[in-house]
């Protein structure tokens, strides 16, 4: 992004004194700056009171991969229970708690909070030349929100666990199951107060904080699928709430909301469900897109084909996707017409996708493309979202929806799409900024190593599931004909080399913090303004307020940064492509 620097000195209302609260860092060409944002201030007080947006990312990425740890341990637990056809380690009401664990774990503790928490909070304010959040106080409450909800969640699980499934569904959840379905509900309900805090302090920020001259059509694409992550946000997730709370109600003071027996009634709480959770598909997977449009301009050094049809398509999944929530409902009795109404809703909300995998493709073409480690995990993104994309229209169909719902080939289907999605998005994401993020590089060999290890365990765990899924296996059950003995192996089999993969950059990116080679300002050659300051940033991001002259992925023009022994140096000459 081509940009010039101007000294800081009419702040505007919410641009309040951007200059820095201590002397300006002394930046070394290939190392980090003497003061960052890591190390400004010790002590863990100064991590637990920071209204730094840089460290509020930390502090989400630590729990993070602490639940994504505790998740992955019960679906092992679930798989390797699926090697027998009557079970190998677990009782039933420990299997039902076990996938249970896995569910609500990887949902509301992980993907929905991992791109918005901690590359959302970290490089937001970067992208569009703000030193930090419009609210950076409430940015803090937020992560204190959402970890008391998750620590109610958690002891939830520990203390006597929860056997309803992720979701919740009544009467067995308003009245029949013994486990903490209040205690999990009251999780549920507070970290969703931290999704909507999150969601209006991005909005506001990217409203409000804009550098001079970051107009609509120069935002970076993260920051579009950011924003229109916020809106789904705060749109549906106050009808979660309100579906737990009357959850609540029902099973503490027995009046009849949804339980029939009561008078009640048990689609309406399925209504009231799939209005947030279908949503909360785009909540997961919209910024898991942001990253791989950030990646693929980058190791392309293409300008993404299409910005504006990019852009736009973000937007469009976040209001048709409001309307398709009664597909998950087609076998519950609701209608056939209605079903048929849902049923083209569904087909339209595939269309901004499509756009979305057609530009990357288009994007690919004629670049200069590079494999690093984020860019394979991209090119894994798109194969496995693609899969997951197009044996959804099966079950956005009502006559195929009848033959394939609540079997394997549903569990196949969304782990395709939120797990090879969102998780190597995330990868993604997370591989692409960690230079930015600590100023230190990972070993290049092993971080292709795992993205290839994760592709081929995540493809031998769910492919063999669309096929039983065809075949009539039901989900959720922890007995199984013999005859599916062997897909079940094969899935086992994958979810343990799917594990070793994701172990593997849980070793090699803390290594790099004291073993990995400086990063530089801008190892990749990127564009952005993120990329313009140095790494790991410093505490106020930058040192003049940046104006914006060119659109976020000018690949096209002379670029003024050379790449020599993995390190950004800047060159004589060029425009600034940057």
């Amino acid at each position: 992004m081509a940009t010039t620097h101007t000294p800081v000195t009419t702040p505007t209302t919410l641009e309040l004194d951007y200059t820095p609260q201590t002397a300006p860092p002394v930046v070394d060409v290939d190392g980090p700056p003497k003061v960052h944002y890591l190390n400004h201030s010790f002590g863990w007080l100064s991590w637990l009171l920071t209204v730094d947006h840089k460290r509020i990312g930390i502090l989400y990425l630590i729990p993070l991969t602490i639940f994504f740890m505790c998740g992955g341990i019960a679906a092992g637990l679930v798989r390797l229970n699926l090697i027998q056809p009557y079970g190998a380690i677990l009782e039933l009401d420990q299997y039902n708690k076990a996938f249970t664990a896995h569910g609500t774990i990887m949902l509301f503790l992980f993907l929905i909070p991992v791109i918005p928490g901690v590359l959302g909070n970290f490089f937001v304010p970067m992208m569009i030349g703000a030193k930090d959040m419009a609210f950076p106080k409430l940015n803090l409450a937020s992560w204190y929100v959402w970890m008391g909800g998750a620590m109610f969640f958690i002891a939830a699980l520990l203390f006597g666990g929860l056997d309803t499934g992720w979701t919740f569904y009544p009467p067995y959840s308003s009245k029949y199951s013994h486990t903490n379905v209040i205690w999990a509900g009251l999780g549920v309900f507070i970290t969703g107060f931290s999704s909507i805090l999150t969601g209006l302090n991005i909005i506001a920020t990217v409203h409000k904080m804009r550098a001079p001259g970051m107009t609509w059509g120069r935002l970076p694409l993260f920051v579009w699928a950011m924003y229109a992550t916020s809106v789904i946000q705060i749109l549906a997730t106050p009808v979660l709430a309100m579906a737990v709370c009357l959850l609540a109600t029902e099973r503490i003071f027995g009046v009849g909301i949804f339980d029939p027996s009561l008078g009640g009634d048990p689609l309406l709480f399925q209504h009231l469900f799939w209005y947030y959770s279908h949503p909360a598909v785009y909540i997961m997977i919209l910024p898991g897109m942001g990253v791989i449009n950030e990646v693929i301009t980058c190791f392309s050094r293409k300008n993404i084909f299409g910005y504006k049809a990019v852009a736009w398509s973000s937007v469009g999944i976040a209001v048709v996707g409001f309307l398709v929530w009664g597909h998950h409902m087609f076998l519950s009795g609701q209608g056939i017409y209605l079903g048929m109404v849902f049923s083209v809703l569904t087909m339209l909300v595939a269309i901004p996708s499509a756009v979305k995998v057609f530009n990357w493709t288009a994007t690919f073409y004629g670049g200069q493309i590079t494999f690093e480690a984020p860019m394979l995990f991209t090119i894994g993104f798109i194969v496995l979202f693609t899969i997951g994309g197009l044996t959804g229209l099966f079950l956005g169909i009502l006559g195929t929806d009848i033959h394939l719902h609540d079997t394997y080939f549903v569990i196949a289907h969304f782990h395709f799409t939120m797990v090879g999605g969102m998780m190597f998005a995330w990868q993604a994401g997370l591989h692409f900024y960690w230079p930015k993020m600590t100023g230190k590089m990972y070993s290049d060999f092993w971080s292709r190593l795992a993205a290839v290890i994760m592709l081929v365990g995540f493809s031998l765990t769910f492919l063999p599931q669309f096929v039983a899924g065809y075949h009539g296996l039901p989900r959720r059950y922890p007995y199984y004909p013999v005859e599916f003995q062997m897909m079940n192996i094969l899935s086992t089999a994958g979810a343990t080399i799917q594990g070793f993969g994701y172990l593997m950059p849980a070793v090699y990116l803390p290594l790099s913090l004291f073993f990995g080679r400086n990063a530089g300002a801008n190892p990749w050659r990127a564009t952005g303004l993120e990329w313009q300051t140095p790494s790991p940033p410093t505490m106020h991001n930058f040192e003049e307020l940046p104006i914006v002259t060119h659109g976020p992925y000018e690949y096209a023009l002379p670029s003024k940064f050379t790449l020599e022994d993995g390190h950004a140096h800047e060159t004589k000459g060029g425009n600034g492509g940057h």
